[in-house]
């Protein structure tokens, strides 16, 4: 009989549900929106730092995006 004590093994990442995929135009205006937030906030702050973790992320994705396009924009 197996251990029952054993916990069950995560689910490999590309069978985990994924957040829909936005459009370029969309991710533009998060990044605007991010930048925004990130501008008005205190340096160093909590604030500052989540929304400069959110210009990256964001940038991120619109990098992948343009890299997908045929021809790509890099």
């Amino acid at each position: 009989m197996p251990d029952q004590t054993r916990t069950r093994a995560r689910k490999p990442a590309a069978t985990r549900a994924r957040k829909p995929v936005a459009t370029r135009d969309q991710l533009l205006a998060q990044h605007a929106e991010a930048r925004r937030r990130r501008n008005a906030a205190a340096l160093g702050s909590e604030a500052w730092e989540k929304a400069s973790d959110e210009v990256g992320r964001i940038e991120i994705e619109i990098a992948r995006l343009e890299r997908a396009m045929d021809p790509p924009r890099v």
